[in-house]
């Protein structure tokens, strides 16, 4: 078995993304893309994709990447899930790589996504879980036609990988569809509606494997984010509870707070460990399933726990709009119900374990 603890490279990449998201993607910056028509920030994917090279660390270096695996991808998800970053890395640097990496052609779209020139989005509504059935469009001589909804980060993408009716998956660039935005509760990952009519597509190969292979990346490396969110609600808690004092004491030293902040940082514990192991399995083809529906069977509760107790314990600051902590709150809600939810992923890992309900 792999060593799940965090070598020095992890712990030097975690340490360079921390520091780029403490200077450039602060609370105040995220609230006001939130309230805007545009909630993504183009010049942090800029410098994440560019400047850091981390869009192609999933991309061999003979396909223009940066030939590194799981184990640091889901390092930056887990900076990037505490900061609560408005960039399409899970999307497009994960999702969609995955998928073309499973795909004959497009290595020039493949170069493109690793670059971070191109961003890309696998046109697979968010809640669908690895191997569950999604949607498809009507392939008609080289176009597509039909619409497909609940598609993350649509608004903001390059290329779509669309599924088609027969067995294809294909490359659409995005001016060649309509984006209609949808409601989401996470304001930081939005949804839209993609609508194709007779929109021209490339074939880059066979839809079922590839989008198989990209909603498991995507499950297993969003338990990392689902990580980092928890990770920020507990440290940010913790602190504020140090400071704040009621009868001329700590709040912090309260012995019922204490008993809640330790089950939290137990089931926190637990949760990094089961989001290391489906990275570590995403990166050797090790019991990938299994190590993907255990990390997303636990990590969606204690991700949504963990914010909802930071809401509670932060007291009336916790409840207004100016506090960062409802922005993780709604990641963990939306995330909840992404790539599948948490008793989805336990009735999957029943059938791979073959414990089935009585």
């Amino acid at each position: 078995m792999s060593d799940l603890l965090y070598s020095e490279e992890e712990e030097a990449l975690r340490a360079a993304v921390r520091d780029l998201l403490t200077d450039h993607c602060d609370t105040t910056s995220v609230l006001a893309r939130a309230e805007s028509d545009a909630p993504h920030d183009p010049a942090l994917w800029k410098t994440l994709a560019d400047g850091m090279g981390l869009a192609g660390l999933l991309v061999p270096e003979d396909r223009g990447g940066q030939g590194a695996t799981h184990r640091e991808a889901a390092v930056v998800l887990e900076e990037l899930g505490r900061a609560v970053a408005p960039v399409p890395y899970l999307t497009s640097a994960v999702v969609a790589t995955e998928a073309l990496l499973a795909c004959a052609d497009g290595g020039d779209l493949l170069e493109g996504l690793a670059s971070g020139r191109v961003i890309g989005a696998l046109a697979v509504g968010l809640h669908t879980a690895p191997g569950a059935a999604y949607a498809t469009v009507r392939a008609d001589g080289g176009t597509l036609h039909g619409e497909l909804t609940g598609i993350a980060d649509a608004a903001v993408a390059d290329v779509l990988l669309v599924p088609a009716d027969d067995g294809g998956l294909y490359a659409v660039t995005a001016d060649a569809v309509t984006v209609i935005p949808q409601t989401s509760l996470d304001l930081t990952r939005p949804l839209a509606r993609v609508a194709l009519d007779a929109a021209p597509g490339r074939r880059v190969g066979d839809a079922e494997p590839a989008v198989r292979r990209a909603l498991r990346a995507g499950a297993g490396l969003l338990a990392s984010e689902q990580l980092g969110l928890a990770d920020w609600a507990l440290t940010e808690t913790v602190r504020y509870l140090k400071d704040r004092k009621q009868f001329n004491r700590p709040v912090g030293g309260f012995q019922a707070l204490k008993h809640r902040l330790a089950q939290l940082w137990l089931e926190i514990v637990n949760l990094r460990a089961a989001a290391r192991a489906a990275a570590d399995a995403l990166a050797t083809g090790e019991d990938t399933d299994v190590s993907v529906t255990v990390a997303q069977a636990y990590a969606a509760p204690v991700a949504v726990r963990a914010a909802e107790e930071a809401l509670q314990l932060h007291g009336g600051i916790g409840m207004t709009w100016e506090h960062p902590v409802h922005l993780r709150l709604k990641r963990a809600k939306a995330d909840s119900i992404a790539y599948g939810t948490a008793g989805a992923h336990r009735e999957a890992l029943a059938e791979l374990v073959d414990l089935r309900a009585p």
